[in-house]
């Protein structure tokens, strides 16, 4: 668990967003998954205090993330995580 997610955690819960960390389940596996207006969200957290070869995916993440058919970001603050969130919902209200 990277040092930034519990604040990452709790301004998305602010933000109205339900937050489940599955970061426990290992294996590569996501660090969060989020609930907000019916849709999931799955986000791998990085800490940007960190050098950039730091940051970049486990070798089980890089796995993970390759066979994983759905949707996946990497995140490295709230507002990236809102604003992900933010232009899903726009993209669906235009369309």
């Amino acid at each position: 668990m990277d040092i930034n997610q519990v604040d990452i955690v709790k301004k998305l819960r602010e933000y109205g967003c339900s937050v489940e960390c599955i970061h426990t389940l290992r294996n590569g596996v996501p660090d969060i998954l989020i609930g907000h207006n019916g849709y999931n969200y799955l986000m791998e957290i990085k800490d940007p205090d960190k050098p950039p070869s730091k940051r970049k995916l486990t070798e089980d993440e890089s796995k993970w993330h390759s066979k994983w058919q759905g949707q996946v970001h990497i995140i490295h603050t709230a507002e990236e995580a809102i604003k992900i969130i933010s232009n899903h919902q726009l993209q669906l209200f235009i369309n």
